[in-house]
């Protein structure tokens, strides 16, 4: 069988080396799990995405952390997927917009990709909101976060919020709350695992009139610390500012890796559904020899 085809991208990038990148793998269809999970360790990113055949769509699509975990939602591990076949020429002809179907676990999701000024761009649509119960105390998620109790807000309260991946929402009360944050990965799993949440998704509003937010996100769940930009934690996060009325539009400018050194920004829009939209940039290709 042919060596599977692999390569990097940035992606919610205009420039190499900022963004988030993502690893990225075809032709690993013939592939064992244990298999795909060594692959994900060995390029030891936030994510590996497989680019597999599918049934039930134009592609399967299916993430690894560097620890072996496997992930879902359509985020940068999406985006990155489809953004890396527009620029090799797989999706056919990109100067009108063509819109394809993903499969990624249980869901069938639309995404649309186009060619805009020499750049390959995507926009897709996330699940329906889902919200789990309120944290009844801020007290421990405080301390899990190296804060103290004053330093988060209440409206909107922090809860689990899911598009397709369930992660904790915790407004700060602004951009150099956020950066002073330092969370013990220990103790925000204590917290994570009740809440229903997987990651932690903190976060600021840029100004009183909210249409830009300052985030970072924690996912020592699943072995990533600090990401640079996380789509399934952008899309519910608009999604849920949406829905408590604190939106002065439906869109949210989200600004996220400054801290890390690669900053990176995302683009939500509600339709009703959360839509989540970027570009990137292809930094290398090569072939796996396994």
């Amino acid at each position: 069988m042919a060596n599977p085809i692999s390569g990097m991208i940035d992606v919610f990038a205009d420039t190499p080396l900022s963004g988030n990148p993502l690893a990225v793998v075809e032709g690993a269809d013939h592939l064992e799990d244990d298999v795909l999970r060594l692959i994900a360790r060995e390029f030891n990113q936030s994510e590996t995405t497989f680019i597999l055949k599918s049934d039930r769509a134009d592609r399967r699509l299916r993430s690894f952390t560097a620890s072996g975990a496997e992930v879902f939602g359509a985020g940068h591990n999406a985006l990155g997927a489809w953004l890396w076949l527009g620029y090799d020429g797989q999706l056919g002809d990109l100067s009108t917009a063509q819109t394809f179907l993903q499969e990624i676990g249980d869901d069938i999701l639309p995404i649309t990709v186009e060619s805009r000024d020499g750049r390959v761009h995507g926009r897709m649509k996330q699940a329906s909101l889902q919200l789990s119960p309120p944290l009844n105390s801020l007290n421990s998620l405080a301390e899990a976060l190296g804060l103290v109790a004053d330093d988060l807000l209440s409206n909107p309260v922090p809860r689990a919020a899911d598009t397709g991946a369930s992660h904790l929402m915790v407004r700060l009360r602004d951009r150099q709350t956020v950066d002073r944050a330092a969370p013990s990965a220990e103790k925000l799993i204590e917290v994570l695992g009740p809440a229903g949440a997987e990651g932690c998704y903190l976060y600021a509003f840029e100004t009183t009139d909210p249409e830009n937010a300052y985030a970072r996100f924690f996912n020592p769940a699943v072995g990533l610390w600090e990401d640079s930009a996380t789509g399934t934690a952008a899309g519910p996060l608009c999604a849920y500012l949406g829905s408590m009325g604190l939106l002065t539009r439906d869109t949210l400018l989200i600004e996220q890796g400054t801290r890390m050194g690669r900053r990176s920004f995302l683009k939500v829009r509600l339709d009703p559904d959360p839509e989540i939209s970027g570009s990137g940039v292809v930094v290398f290709r090569g072939t796996l020899h396994l």
